[in-house]
């Protein structure tokens, strides 16, 4: 280790980081100063990276969990050779910059994860870790290691004090994440005040009570720095590593370092003082030749590694095309062009709750696509989608696909989100529909990341019944579907569960919530199973066209399209029933698919959903009718709940007729 230069480095990267947070009167100077030393150690001596590869099968993983200190990273990146020039770190949060407030996955090459909500980071940092665990325990031979690396985070006490961390780091201790290196950023100072107003823990004992290696080191003692990452690094005892690094938040700035006023922007008011403070010239944006040509010849050294680690895969590929072709499918995020073709149909007489479908389907689609794997928040005997013969998750076992997240749904989110950003497999988890609130953060991140997550959501309804109101989700599933990017599919029947897997899975962009019911629904058998599976790929189609002059549509999703069919027997031959599984799919389609659904010369519609009703308006318009639940549920066996609060064909019947006149 060149510790001369890295002293350099560690004063130029905070130079940066105080020119580019004063020149937009905006960000976080706290951690990108206090943390400089730790920045050059990692990215000067002990990451393996490849800045002309971002995306390099076997690099160490950074992730900046305390997003907040966004200049850290952007700073780290430009010295190192990534495609972040001076420029970008001079338009730091200007519009269209690829320097943005927060790191966002995708925006910047060399950011690994969208951060900034406290706590996610640390999350996302264990799905790596398993992500990279399980593709070293699959694709690894004993000829070739084609994966070692490790996943580095750097997080702070906000990240340590959400309770996403606390599930999360629990988690991985109990699987054995020994490739997993956490860096407790420990400088004592929260954003209103000094740390010790919100918490006194031994950081130490905690992360050893929960399986991990923990060591409290100088966090400006760049030899300390070093050792601690190395050892981290090179550990392989069954546990996760924690380097408590003790910091003065905001070092470089003498008016606000080790003061919570040095967490955001106050200390740049004080920038050609602090520039002078730390030997740099007046210039701003300052970097030194001497900086420059190290970090130069620590690219050519990535960049021999990485081509001396090619051929060893290209050796593996040659002797393994098997693992070749599904480790390059999962990056690819490639599946069977005909995957919903690979999904026997139900048959005819087929009864039972969506929930049970899934399961069918999920293990058939698992035989297909050998990257999915599934997980549960301790409910997989109610949720149905344990992989038969995928094997379990464990320290033991890291070729599982089956993971046992307990009860832990905030963390099951952001771990989920940690796999999809490795890119290596499919993560999918489930859990009851209501408790979607508990993970909602974390698939707000992926609808905006685009990570294609696939969540399973069962008990969908009032129809869960006896276990009463605390478990019957009636806002839940319109909330979800407020999320930009999120699709949202509640499944009318079996064929349209398959549709709704096969889209999941074949979505690159984003997520998906697959919503399912507890209890058994009719299967519409008497139409085509194409005509319910390529609608249901659209979100929204005609199930029952209308044999006379068209006088009122009726709309439905999920258990309640069964209802819409009884009653548009009794209505009559003008009566035309849409199933809507998913609007967010509908809304993609052409406006001439969708006028040919819903025309807007018909105006007598009515919707019906066993949730709240305010989303449904968009479809049936002011003229027309919404049946829902606007209020909690009831405990009671789950039909007669059903049947109190209005979901039933006779309510549909009696609301057309007043419709109609």
């Amino acid at each position: 280790m060149n510790e001369q230069i890295l002293k350099s480095a560690a004063a130029e990267a905070r130079g940066l980081a105080i020119d580019a947070v004063h020149a937009c009167s905006s960000g976080h100077l706290g951690l990108p100063l206090g943390c400089a030393e730790i920045g050059a150690v990692l990215f000067g001596d002990s990451l393996n990276y490849n800045p002309a590869a971002p995306k390099w099968l076997n690099r160490d993983r950074f992730i900046l969990s305390a997003g907040h200190g966004s200049m850290f990273i952007y700073t780290w990146l430009h010295l190192s050779g990534y495609a972040v020039s001076l420029e970008e770190v001079k338009n730091f949060r200007q519009l269209h910059s690829i320097t943005p407030g927060h790191p966002e996955f995708d925006e910047t090459p060399g950011v690994e994860a969208t951060t900034g909500p406290l706590g996610q980071g640390v999350a996302n940092a264990v799905g790596y870790a398993l992500s990279g665990k399980r593709a070293a325990a699959r694709y690894n031979t004993a000829e070739h290691t084609i994966f070692n690396h490790n996943i580095v985070a750097l997080a702070g006490d906000g990240c340590l004090q959400e309770g996403i961390a606390r599930e999360a780091i629990e988690f991985a201790g109990h699987n054995g994440l020994d490739n997993l290196v956490l860096i407790y950023d420990s400088n004592d100072v929260t954003l209103d005040a000094m740390a010790e107003v919100s918490q006194g823990r031994d950081a130490e004992a905690f992360f050893k009570s929960q399986n991990w290696n923990a060591v409290t080191i100088d966090g400006h003692d760049f030899t300390a720095v070093k050792n601690a990452v190395d050892a981290a690094k090179a550990n392989s005892n069954g546990q996760p590593s924690v380097i408590i690094a003790k910091t003065e938040i905001g070092r470089g700035i003498p008016q606000v370092a080790g003061t919570q006023k040095a967490h955001g922007e106050g200390g740049a008011g004080f920038a050609a003082e602090a520039r002078a403070g730390l030997g740099l010239p007046e210039e701003t944006f300052f970097v030194s030749d001497e900086v420059r040509a190290f970090f130069a010849a620590k690219a050519e050294e990535s960049a021999a590694a990485m081509a001396e680690w090619q051929k060893t895969y290209d050796a593996w590929a040659a002797a393994n095309p098997e693992l070749a072709e599904e480790l390059n499918n999962g990056v690819a995020k490639a599946i069977p062009s005909d995957l919903l073709d690979r999904i026997p149909a139900f048959d005819a007489d087929y009864k039972g709750a969506t929930r049970a479908t899934g399961g069918d389907v999920i293990n058939t689609i698992a035989k297909e696509v050998p990257q999915l794997l599934t997980g549960s928040a301790d409910l997989f005997g109610s949720t149905k989608n344990y992989i038969k013969d995928g094997g379990d998750f464990s320290a033991k076992d890291a070729t599982g696909r089956n993971i046992w997240f307990g009860i832990r749904e905030h963390a099951m989110g952001g771990i989920m989100n940690g796999i999809a950003y490795d890119g290596l497999f499919h993560a999918s988890g489930a859990t009851f529909c209501v408790f979607a609130d508990y993970l909602r953060p974390s698939i707000r991140i992926a609808s905006l990341a685009k990570l294609p997550v696939t969540y399973i959501f069962t008990h969908d309804s009032v129809g869960v019944g006896e276990d009463g109101p605390t478990h019957q989700p009636v806002e839940t599933v319109s909330g979800l579907r407020v999320i930009p990017n999120l699709d949202v599919v509640r499944p009318g029947d079996p064929e349209e569960v398959a549709a709704a897997y096969a889209g999941a899975l074949a979505r690159v962009d984003g997520p998906t919530a697959l919503i399912f019911t507890r209890q058994g629904i009719p299967h519409n058998s008497d139409v085509p199973v194409e005509v319910r599976r390529e609608g249901a790929l659209k979100g929204g189609y005609v199930l029952k066209q209308e044999t006379g002059e068209l006088k009122l549509i009726l709309m439905a999703s999920g258990s309640e399209v069964g209802h819409i069919v009884e009653a548009a027997k009794e209505l009559g031959d003008g009566v035309r029933v849409v199933s809507m599984p998913c609007m967010e799919r509908f809304e993609r389609q052409s406006e001439e698919y969708k006028k040919s659904v819903l025309p807007c010369e018909c105006k007598q519609r009515i919707a019906i959903e066993a949730g709240v009703s305010g989303l449904w308006y968009k479809y049936t318009g002011c003229e027309g009718k919404v049946l829902g639940i606007d209020r909690f549920g009831i405990s009671a066996p789950g039909d007669v709940v059903m049947q109190e609060l209005g979901m039933t064909a006779g309510h549909v019947v009696a609301a057309a007729k007043e419709l109609l006149g």
